[in-house]
């Protein structure tokens, strides 16, 4: 069995998603999403942490498309109002991926206390329909693209890291106005 890291996991979420609205969290996980594959259907969160998951709700309800979502543990751990809200909405058509590595990686690598807390049974209890837990990059990978074939309700993946990561991409460069209305555009053609 292959370790997992957080690009080779956010590569598995790029290669299982083509249209599908991807909102990536703060920090590494959208620097290291636009430098292996930057796609108009890719939100890059830049900042706000803790509400890629809100952002995510809002897209899945008003485009009615299956949206995944790369959250970071400890994003999670400091905002689960999306999870919350997610969970509410018994039809939302959203997959939640979580990177747990438990640290703040790209803020110095302090310790998240994720290991802590059962992140699968707060999406249960927040009202999701399916969760998944996992180190194996091979059954990540098929319970992503099982969740994509078949989101009628959210679904939970906490891919637990096992390996650290290669250096990771400087910092997003578009403009936020630009990004924005890239992602808007993207969205507005699914409809």
């Amino acid at each position: 069995m292959a370790a997992v890291n957080k690009t080779s996991a956010i590569a598995t979420v790029i290669a299982a998603t083509d249209r599908e609205p991807v909102i990536f969290t703060t920090g590494y996980a959208c620097r290291i999403a636009a430098g292996l594959h930057d796609r108009p259907n890719h939100f890059y969160m830049t900042g706000s942490m803790g509400l890629a998951s809100s952002i995510a709700v809002g897209v899945a309800l008003e485009a009615r498309r299956r949206t995944v979502v790369v959250d970071g543990d400890g994003a999670l751990l400091m905002n689960p109002v999306g999870l919350i809200a997610a969970g509410s909405v018994p039809g939302l058509p959203l997959v939640h991926v979580v990177l747990d590595d438990g640290c703040y990686a790209s803020t110095g690598g302090q310790a998240v206390p994720s290991h802590h807390v059962d992140l699968c049974a707060w999406a249960r209890a927040a009202g999701y329909a399916r969760t998944v837990d996992t180190s194996c990059p091979e059954q990540f990978a098929d319970k992503l693209r099982a969740a994509l074939a078949d989101a009628d309700a959210p679904v939970f993946i906490r891919a637990a890291l096992t390996e650290p990561d290669a250096p990771v991409p400087g910092r997003i460069d578009p403009e936020l106005p630009e990004h924005a209305r890239r992602f808007r555009d993207h969205l507005a053609r699914l409809g």
